[in-house]
């Protein structure tokens, strides 16, 4: 094990530690960082460490899968751990064991099929993603209607940018009905060059608006098409 930064590793609630930094971690990893998170970065090629040097606070190579190994690097009890490993699925099942026996708090796992996501589950990982699967998915819709961006929930909820209707232009959320004809909330709308406003039934809707709606992933579907 090697470490490329001697600082201490930060336990708090807003440490983070990621697992595995190839294109995917390497990208959460940044952006948890950005957003003023702790991170410490973990990985077994010296290349993927060196690189990442000088944009983590932290940044260690090491054998994950070795419970031994990330017991010295304290993540015993460890609030939150992101395990990005994708290409070796027999390393990332393990790195979660480990993860698991000692006592992390919330591990995410990245799967790459969904039997490595069930195996994930089955051994301790309390969120699996589908990095690839979900922004092709998401890819998808957008492709197939005028939304401009979409996130679906699991539990069949989604959310959608939607340019609005030519045929609602001046007239307030009551009037266009836009939640009777279609099932849809509208929650926000939002003007060029303007912030975000929160939509209220008398709020107006202005030419070439778009609209931040919300529903059943069924209902923002058939409303962005």
């Amino acid at each position: 094990m090697s470490d490329e930064n001697a600082s201490p590793v930060a336990s708090g609630d807003d440490s983070v530690v990621v697992v595995g930094l190839g294109r995917f971690g390497g990208q959460v990893a940044l952006s948890l960082r950005r957003l003023g998170h702790h991170v410490l970065g973990i990985d077994d090629h010296p290349k993927r460490v060196h690189r990442f040097a000088d944009r983590l606070p932290r940044v260690v190579e090491a054998d994950s899968t070795d419970e031994q190994v990330l017991r010295q690097l304290g993540l015993t009890g460890h609030p939150c751990v992101v395990v990005a490993i994708g290409s070796d699925i027999e390393a990332s099942v393990l790195t979660v064991v480990a993860l698991t026996e000692l006592g992390v708090r919330e591990i995410w796992a990245k799967a790459v099929t969904a039997k490595h996501g069930r195996i994930l589950s089955s051994v301790g990982a309390h969120h699996v993603i589908f990095p690839e699967a979900a922004m092709g998915d998401r890819v998808a819709h957008l492709l197939a209607s005028r939304m401009l961006d979409f996130i679906e929930f699991d539990d069949g909820f989604a959310i959608a940018k939607v340019c609005a209707p030519a045929d609602t232009a001046g007239r307030t959320l009551a009037e266009s009905r836009l939640r009777q004809r279609y099932g849809i909330t509208v929650v926000g709308i939002k003007e060029r060059d303007q912030h975000l406003r929160y939509a209220r039934p008398e709020t107006t809707i202005p030419p070439d608006a778009l609209l931040i709606v919300a529903g059943s992933t069924a209902e923002v579907q058939q409303f962005g098409r």
